[in-house]
C-alpha cells in the first residue's frame, strides 16, 4: 500500500493526522503511518531507489542523541519492509538513516514522530507477513529470529519513552482543567 493511494480511508487518515498535529496531539507513524504523517504535512512521498525488506542497520543522527525517545540509541539492526520513503516535511528532524533509503525517521515539534522501520515487529509477525505476502522479491533470506532479541529490547526502551511522553501530555491537560 502506499501513501498515494486513492483510497477514500488513507484520504481520511491524512486529514486526521493534519487535525491531530494541528491540535499538538503525539502522533507517531510507522512505515505507511511515517509516510502519511508526511504526506499530510506537505511532503513528497515516492519510489525508494530500492525496496528495503529485512534485517538492516540504522545510523541514528546527532539529534537523536538529544531525542526524547532515542536518546543512547546509535546505530541497531531493524526490520525493514517498504518500497517507498519520503521527503522530510519541512521543519522536521532527521533523526535516522540507512545506506538503502535516507529518511527512516524524524520527529516534527516534540511530539510528531515518524519512523520508516518497524521497532514493533516480532519473529512471528515477520513469518505472517512473509506468508501472506509470498510473491515479494526478498534478496536474501528473512531469519525472522536473527536479531529479534536486541530489536525488542530496542523497541521496549522507545516505546516506553513514547507511552510516557503520551502519559505526561495527558497528566499536564488534567492539571490545567483542574487549575
Amino acid at each position: 500500500m502506499s501513501a498515494n493511494d486513492d483510497l477514500s480511508f488513507l484520504r481520511c487518515e491524512i486529514g486526521y493526522l493534519r487535525s491531530a498535529i494541528a491540535l499538538g496531539k503525539p502522533v507517531l507513524g510507522i512505515c505507511l503511518g511515517a509516510q502519511l504523517i508526511a504526506k499530510a504535512l506537505g511532503a513528497r512521498v515516492y519510489a525508494n531507489t530500492k525496496k528495503e525488506i529485512g534485517w538492516a542497520p540504522v545510523s541514528f543522527s546527532d539529534a537523536a542523541q538529544n531525542d526524547r525517545l532515542l536518546h543512547g540509541v546509535r546505530s541497531e539492526m531493524v526490520f525493514h519492509w517498504h518500497g517507498e520513503t519520503f521527503n522530510l516535511p519541512e521543519r522536521a528532524v532527521l533523526l535516522a538513516s540507512s545506506a538503502a533509503c535516507r529518511n527512516q525517521a524524524f520527529r516534527l515539534g516534540d511530539r510528531v514522530y515518524g519512523f520508516q522501520f518497524h521497532l514493533e515487529v516480532t519473529p512471528e509477525m515477520i513469518l505472517e507477513w512473509c506468508h501472506d505476502d509470498a510473491g515479494r522479491e526478498v534478496s536474501e533470506p528473512l531469519h525472522p529470529f536473527a536479531h529479534s532479541a536486541r530489536a525488542k529490547d530496542v523497541a521496549r526502551l522507545v516505546f516506553g519513552r513514547w507511552c510516557e511522553l503520551v502519559k505526561g501530555r495527558a497528566e499536564a491537560r488534567r492539571r490545567c482543567r483542574s487549575a
